[in-house]
């Protein structure tokens, strides 16, 4: 059995010492019932969405198709919020793409997988809310195809995380959108979250392959059939989009076919309560505020609170930051902390969807490391030079990892170190391997550069005999395949982002030809995790007794997570984002 499986436990989900108790983390236990209704709205719709990112703009198409009126609104200049910086994939099995390809699953299968990987977090994972994912992700598909949207779902696609325990899958449970020429939304393609980075017309299922093009022809070959295929579509006169900024551009097209209503620059204040149900909210927009009537109910899908510091270091573990998120900064938690005034509930505040960062060479930004970690020729260490955890596991595992080993050895910063096996092969968070070691990125500490092991070590303030110690070991468990100390490249998963040109573990390769190098790693994320309770229909939980809010619905990071403190597979985080605000409309069409 590999080790990360033992640590998480088939019956309960494993965790860091540093983490809370694995059940709900609930605030303020106090049920708030009152009358804040003003006299006359300044607005009214049927359903009114807070944010637009994936979540938010799938509940407002779905809200029309039932003849409801649906507004956005969205407190930024861009729409998109998180998700439009993402790889844009969707974790949703058992869809009719997957059975179409062959792909042999069920629901069965995929809730034995669930159960086993995130284990008891009290309800708000509970086996409901599961089922509710299950049955309604391949509902949603099919709307979102009747209606426009192009999905696909690529051949060698990332396997499901833990695809060795009981249900998990190599490939067929991950969809993504297809590349969208942005210029069909007219004037509306300004409004679209610009990704960082120049543009790509890549699928998430290539770039894998892509950023090791130093390793073999084909790997080349993947990244020249982007460069190509960029190049032609934008002669073709195409502006491509892709990954997250064509999910985001899709779901937006659709909307301008539509013609719905969306309010930039207009933020949350206050929900609005008659007793103790939501009847509407307070918003501000640069001429003031003003009241929006909701006639069916709220959705709060205006993500987490990444960029909040003060939120981060009250509820989840230190050190914290806000420079080492993917998240936009607009992610602030506005919306949890309206929900929690009226009495929501809350759960799982202090964690995230981490996924460990390397600092780029070749500007100093944070750059999430999904591929470097996993790639032959490297290792991550701490301050003593030791290795604490499977560099290739997924990454949240990753972050929970970092964040327990710096309890009691210095791991944050911790560092990859790599040799020049590694660097003529593949990429270090943005610089290609191509590419030659940017001078910039030496000398103002980006990047750190050494003939020696000693020498590498003083320069980044590790202990030089422990990571000479930890090399020796490593080197020989890499010639030999085996990583004895913490069984990286046994699973599926890790073998996946390794490089198939290395034998005898293509995860594992010894770390012994100079120049060797090193960069910082932080425990990073891509959005918390934590947020407010919410049960099967999306419906706010309170605090004081566990039952709804009337009326009052939330999705994405703005509620608590059904994938408790794992990451079930790629596109875990926006699947049920998407899937639980489909649903919560669904139940507000069904009320009157």
């Amino acid at each position: 059995m590999i080790s990360r499986y033992i640590y998480r436990g088939l019956a309960g989900a494993g965790r860091p010492v540093c983490c809370l108790p694995p059940h709900l983390v609930l605030r303020g236990r106090r049920t708030v019932t009152t009358t804040n209704v003003p006299t006359t709205f300044d607005e009214e719709t049927d359903v009114l969405v807070i944010g637009s990112g994936a979540g938010g703009l799938t509940a407002a198409l779905r809200a029309q198709s039932h003849g409801l009126r649906a507004l956005v609104v969205e407190k930024d200049e861009a729409i998109g919020g998180t998700s439009a910086y993402s790889g844009g994939a969707m974790w949703i099995p058992n869809t009719h793409l997957s059975q179409a390809a062959g792909v042999k699953d069920s629901k069965e299968d995929v809730l034995k997988y669930l159960e086993a990987t995130i284990g008891d977090v009290g309800p708000v994972s509970s086996r409901e809310r599961k089922v509710a994912f299950l049955d309604n992700g391949p509902r949603l598909v099919e709307f979102l195809e009747k209606a426009g949207f192009q999905w696909r779902l690529g051949k060698g696609g990332c396997p499901d995380y833990f695809p060795e325990i009981p249900g998990g899958l190599m490939f067929g449970r991950t969809l993504e959108p297809k590349i969208f020429n942005m210029k069909k939304l007219g004037s509306w393609r300004s409004l679209v979250r610009k990704r960082p980075g120049p543009p790509i017309a890549a699928y998430v299922t290539e770039t894998n392959s892509a950023l090791r093009s130093g390793a073999s022809w084909s790997d080349f070959n993947a990244l020249l059939k982007i460069v190509l295929r960029q190049a032609l579509l934008t002669l073709l006169g195409q502006a491509p989009s892709a990954m997250g900024q064509a999910l985001v551009s899709q779901l937006l097209y659709l909307h301008k076919q539509a013609g719905t209503p969306i309010q930039r620059k207009t933020a949350l204040v206050d929900l609005i309560m008659d007793g103790s149900t939501v009847v509407g909210a307070t918003v501000k927009q640069e001429g003031g505020q003003k009241t929006i009537r909701a006639s069916r109910g709220v959705l709060l899908a205006a993500g987490g609170f990444a960029h909040n510091k003060k939120l981060r270091e009250k509820w989840g573990p230190s050190p914290a930051s806000v420079e080492w998120t993917s998240a936009p900064p607009g992610d602030t938690g506005d919306a949890i902390t309206a929900a929690m005034k009226v009495g929501a509930g809350t759960a799982l505040l202090d964690d995230a969807w981490w996924g460990p960062t390397v600092i780029c060479p070749l500007n100093g930004t944070n750059v999430f490391a999904l591929t470097e970690r996993a790639r032959p020729f490297s290792i991550i260490v701490d301050s003593s030079g030791s290795r604490f955890m499977n560099e290739a596991e997924p990454y949240t595992d990753a972050g929970h990892h970092q964040y327990e080993r710096h309890q009691s050895v210095n791991a944050i910063p911790a560092w990859l170190i790599v040799d020049r096996s590694f660097r003529k092969r593949y990429s270090i968070g943005g610089l290609l391997p191509l590419q030659p070691d940017p001078k910039n990125s030496l000398t103002s500490g980006h990047l750190f550069k050494a003939d020696t092991i000693p020498d590498l070590a003083r320069q980044i303030g590790v202990d030089p005999a422990g990571l000479e110690k930890t090399l020796s070991r490593f080197n020989k468990m890499a010639r030999a395949g085996v990583d004895e100390d913490f069984h990286r490249g046994v699973s599926a998963f890790d073998k996946y982002f390794g490089d198939p040109n290395i034998g005898p573990n293509p995860s594992l390769g010894p770390i012994e030809k100079p120049p060797f190098y090193a960069a910082r790693i932080y425990p990073g994320d891509l959005g918390t995790k934590g947020g407010l309770l919410t049960d099967e229909f999306a419906r706010v939980l309170r605090d004081s007794d566990g039952k709804p809010i009337e009326r009052l619905y939330a999705a994405g990071n703005t509620s608590a997570s059904v994938m408790g403190r794992t990451y079930s597979g790629a596109g875990a985080t926006i699947a049920p984002a998407m899937t639980f605000s489909f649903i919560a409309v669904d139940h507000m069409a069904s009320c009157t």
